[in-house]
């Protein structure tokens, strides 16, 4: 038995349904993805090893909407069953998508799928309908995801991984690519883990005018862009002034004034 092969053992002896629960409590542990009380949504949930270790960290005071084209049996603890709510249906299909907004009922704190397509043999096909569910499971994510939310997404290794790679990272903090130790030796499938949602109305670059209405604790100019705060060096309160944006994070940004440069 090699090192990732006894996974499939630890699960039965655990509790888990799936080896791949370990996969799950191995990217939490590298990226602190789920914590107490979060929303979270499960795609790809079948058999339910990750809904266990999501419901498991998310607690009683959290919620776990988990969905599946199988039916998700409801688990042996009655604890477990009160906080996780199951939808089975294909992610590809627009009704199903809504009936997972609807579930959430608002937003989330994160998304994690593990979806992977009816497996063909050849892997050219299978690589691109794998990396077309990883999509499925980014737009719902971009729909559902609280400001700072996380995000999880298995793909198989190939073309245009990088491309998708570079659109989750126009939407997070920052990207993280990792193989669990979980994962079988032989599998080509990587994770990306977004880290921290950013839904501010600017992204670097843009150059746009605003007016300071306020001053912060270290001297800095306070813009408000549509509710999101802008920190500008150099300003004072009541100006308005044209900037450049430099860096931008989930609940605030900060920019130069152009007329400095």
């Amino acid at each position: 038995m090699t090192g990732r092969d006894m996974y499939y053992n630890k699960a039965k002896q655990e509790g888990y349904r799936s080896r791949a629960a370990y996969k799950l409590k191995q990217l939490d542990d590298l990226e602190n993805v789920l914590e107490r009380g979060d929303t979270v949504v499960d795609l790809g949930a079948a058999p339910g090893g990750w809904l266990q270790v999501a419901a498991e960290e998310v607690g009683p005071e959290g919620t776990v909407i988990g969905v599946d084209l199988q039916r998700i049996k409801p688990f042996d603890d009655e604890e477990l069953n009160e906080h996780v709510e199951t939808i089975r249906g294909d992610m590809t299909e627009e009704k199903t998508r809504e009936r997972v907004v609807d579930a959430a009922d608002g937003t989330v704190d994160a998304v994690v799928s593990d979806m992977a397509p009816n497996m063909s043999g050849e892997y050219s096909l299978d690589q691109a309908r794998s990396l077309h569910l990883a999509r499925q499971a980014f737009e719902t994510a971009l729909e559902l995801l609280d400001t700072g939310g996380d995000f999880v997404v298995k793909v198989f290794e190939g073309p245009d991984v990088d491309d998708f790679r570079a659109e989750v990272d126009e939407e997070f903090r920052y990207v993280r690519a990792t193989s669990p130790d979980a994962s079988r030796d032989e599998s080509s499938e990587i994770y990306f883990v977004g880290k921290d949602h950013i839904t501010a109305p600017v992204r670097p670059g843009d150059e746009l005018e605003v007016e300071i209405v306020d001053v912060g604790s270290e001297g800095d100019g306070i813009a408000s862009v549509d509710g999101y705060r802008l920190f500008v060096p150099a300003t004072e309160a009541g100006e308005v002034v044209e900037v450049r944006v430099d860096d931008v994070k989930p609940n605030f940004g900060f920019a130069q004034r152009l007329d400095r440069n």
